[in-house]
């Protein structure tokens, strides 16, 4: 029963939607023009229906974390047949699409085509082109764990029934492995994307071992025989990849981690959709960052002023006077950090004091959502410290988790001592601002309520890092922590990181750059210490495009919030305009622009 009416749900979520937009008078017939836009939208409402009925079967593990449980017993096909199938598919509703007249839909529809667009051409792009089917083993790695995780971290249905869902699951795991290993090319993976990969893969034992078997009495008679089985035969078919990305994998991976500039243009403007091309990008990043260093600069002096030891402190610096004061600065918020066993603590701590800020400064609908801290899935580390992940939009009063990374055991003192400074106190209120309140879990909150069910499927990764951004220097603004100037300029530290990310995704993948210049960007120009910088050398290995989000998406936010607040003048509302600037379930940022300013959709 709950399948059906989650089925329903989406469907209707679709349909209202998709609706076009009322007339602002009654009028007493239609005109030509509202009845060809009344055509479009409906065509558009059922091709849109027909591409998310279409796309979740295929999809399957996208599916459960979605929120609609109808194939919670599938997994995705990944053989050549199934890439082939959802191509064909992709084709197909593009196709489609493209027939409709886009400038005849209300300017909802506008913005939800243009976004199916994106997608749709992206998805083929990747197949086609990218290809990292034959060249990255992560996918893969992120699928099978996903398929456990997403069923059984949050309690969506009762536990028997999930649990049955996992156990059909971990029967078709070991032949994803099989046909994992016949699309990969081993001489197309590179060594970074190989090694990574043989380190997580153990991780889909940890989510059996933490979900699974401690909850396996729930099921009783042949279905707890069938679930010990799947259980032994994947914890063999795990062994056996592990055999094979140590002895095959790992040994014959030669290819280049970086993409190129051909691709990486075509793929950053799928991901960003955004009008900012890779060298409008880079010229804004780096005059942020000489901006913000003298912001730096500024702060420091007050914080640095009549203290004993101090560098020297002019009125104008030279560069090298301006590194060693901001550094000087540094080191006293550095001196306040949480012990390396306290940090998940310290998080949760943080959490609820923004959670407070927010609410007494009233910057924001503040949801009563749950949130919970928790420490990341073995599965999933080794690219990012911390991550926020929401329920499906589908599923609703779920818990949002907000993950944070464990230090690792065979850490150094020294390699301890540098994550913790980089992770400083103040650094993890950052954090806690960032990944939760109110970022990404309250922007989730909120973007869930929109009622295009495709827009929830297909949210903007740069809206939301943007957003998530953006609200770290809301809060500064606001005098978060009694407008403490250490934590102002740790909040600009911390934006600098979002600056250089998007410098070192196209400096890595465009301008080849060494680790040695990867380095310098990180650690002496935008003041991070080495496990950080070390940490994001490897992810802008592992990734391309995805780091450039956080920085694009902010500079949309700011330049949005300034042309609305010029545009209202004195009857700019903060909490009004952060409500709104929500409650078009996270589009991509020009789009919010253009419906709140009644620009063209374009």
């Amino acid at each position: 029963m709950r399948h059906s009416l989650l089925a329903a749900a989406l469907l209707t979520a679709i349909v209202s939607g998709c609706k076009a937009e009322a007339p602002t008078t009654p009028v007493a017939s239609p005109t030509s023009a509202t009845a060809s836009s009344a055509q479009a939208d409906a065509q558009f409402a059922e091709l849109s229906k027909r591409w998310l009925e279409g796309w979740l079967p295929l999809n399957p593990v996208a599916a459960t974390q979605i929120g609609d449980h109808r194939f919670d017993a599938e997994l995705d096909d990944v053989s050549a047949a199934g890439r082939q199938r959802a191509l064909d598919f992709s084709k197909k509703i593009l196709a489609e699409l493209d027939a409709i007249d886009a400038g005849t839909l209300s300017r909802e529809n506008q913005v939800d085509a243009l976004i199916l667009r994106n997608q749709l051409r992206g998805d083929i792009w990747s197949t086609e082109t990218l290809q990292a089917w034959a060249w990255d083993p992560q996918g893969y790695n992120s699928l099978a764990g996903g398929a456990i995780y997403n069923l059984m971290a949050r309690g969506f249905a009762p536990l028997p029934e999930r649990l049955k869902s996992a156990t059909a699951r971990m029967e078709k795991l070991p032949a994803m492995f099989v046909q994992m290993r016949a699309e990969i090319v081993p001489a197309r993976v590179s060594k970074i994307h190989a090694e990574t990969v043989a380190k997580q893969n153990a991780g889909l034992l940890s989510l059996v071992d933490t979900f699974i078997t401690p909850s396996a009495d729930k099921l009783q008679g042949d279905d707890r025989t069938r679930l010990d089985a799947a259980v032994a035969g994947l914890r063999k078919a795990v062994a056996e990849h592990q055999a094979w990305l140590d002895k095959t994998l790992v040994p014959n991976a030669k290819g280049d981690f970086r993409i190129g500039q051909k691709l990486y243009d075509e793929k950053l403007q799928f991901s960003l959709n955004s009008e900012l091309t890779r060298p409008e990008i880079r010229q804004r990043a780096e005059a942020e960052i000489a901006r913000v260093r003298d912001q730096m600069y500024t702060v420091a002096r007050g914080v640095l002023k009549d203290k004993p030891n101090a560098p020297e402190l002019p009125e104008s610096p030279t560069e090298e006077q301006k590194q060693e004061a901001i550094e000087a600065a540094l080191e006293l918020a550095y001196a306040e950090r949480p012990a390396r066993d306290k940090v998940v603590e310290y998080a949760t701590r943080t959490t609820k004091d923004a959670t407070d800020f927010v609410r007494a400064k009233d910057l924001v609908t503040v949801p009563d959502d749950p949130v919970k801290i928790i420490l990341m899935p073995e599965f999933q580390r080794g690219v990012a410290v911390a991550y926020c992940d929401s329920p499906g939009p589908l599923d609703k009063g779920l818990d949002t988790y907000y993950a944070i990374s464990p230090i690792p055991d065979e850490w150094s003192t020294a390699q301890v001592d540098s994550f913790l400074r980089e992770y400083n106190n103040r650094m993890l209120h950052l954090l806690s601002i960032h990944e939760a309140m109110p970022g990404h879990y309250l922007e989730g909150v909120h973007s869930a309520d929109h009622p295009s069910a495709l827009r929830a499927v297909l949210r903007s990764g740069p809206f939301a890092e943007g957003w998530a951004v953006y609200t770290e220097d809301m809060l500064a603004d606001a005098g978060y922590l009694d407008s403490d100037p250490l934590f102002r300029l740790v909040q600009l530290k911390f934006y600098l990181r979002a600056v250089a990310n998007s410098i070192l995704d196209q400096g890595v993948h465009v301008d080849n750059w060494t680790k040695e210049q990867a380095m310098d960007l990180m650690v002496n120009q935008t003041f991070q210490q080495e496990r950080e910088a070390a940490g994001k050398w490897v992810r802008a290995q592992l990734t391309s495009a995805q780091l450039a989000t956080y920085f694009v998406g902010a500079q949309e936010h700011f330049d949005m919030r300034k042309a609305v607040e010029a545009r209202q003048g004195a009857a700019f509302s903060a909490r009004q305009y952060h409500d709104k600037v929500l409650s078009y379930g996270a589009p991509p940022v020009r789009f919010v622009r253009q419906l709140m300013l009644d620009e063209p959709i374009k």
